[in-house]
């Protein structure tokens, strides 16, 4: 079960790790684009992973992940904030996560945790937020692909690179 922590860790980094690579290729103005008024902005999307984040894993093994001070509905309001503001929102919500999974060890995977009074493993919590953080994750970094169009760097295998990039990879040695 170590290995899932470990392995769950690793997950959350690289999901923050492409948050982090579409911001840099934003201007301020990308990062509050909406498509249009029913649709969320980058901007929305991390004050909700935020208010997510800090609810969730904040005092976890001991309090309701649905904290009574989180104002979901207004995550989804746009408010002034410049992109200072905003990246420091989605670091502390990321900072949140990564204590309080480091904080744990295997025994802790099978407690009991609440999340809005409705019971979860300490594993299955996780699990449910694996779930959730990439699907925002990929709209943020699809709503960045659609800012930048042509200007847009692959944060993955980029077009027609497939080839390329599976020869790179078998013409390394195999690691575990």
């Amino acid at each position: 079960m170590d290995n899932f922590l470990a392995s769950s860790l690793k997950q959350f980094h690289e999901f923050k790790s492409l948050g982090d690579k579409t911001f840099a290729q934003l201007s301020d103005e990308h990062l509050f684009w909406q498509f249009n008024p029913s649709s969320n902005s980058i901007a929305l999307i991390v004050k909700h992973l935020h208010g997510n984040m800090l609810s969730r894993w904040t005092d976890f093994l001991h309090s309701d992940g649905e904290k009574e001070g989180r104002d979901r509905d207004m995550e989804f309001e746009n408010t002034e904030m410049s992109r200072a503001q905003l990246i420091t929102l989605w670091n502390e919500g990321w900072d949140c996560l990564f204590q309080a999974l480091e904080s744990l060890n295997e025994q802790d995977l099978t407690k009991t945790i609440f999340i809005r009074g409705e019971g979860h493993t300490v594993l299955a919590a996780i699990h449910r937020q694996l779930a959730h953080y990439p699907y925002h994750v990929g709209q943020i970094v699809y709503i960045g692909k659609m800012c930048q169009d042509e200007q847009w760097s692959s944060l993955s295998i980029p077009k027609g690179k497939s080839s390329e990039f599976n020869q790179e990879k078998f013409g390394q040695s195999k690691k575990v």
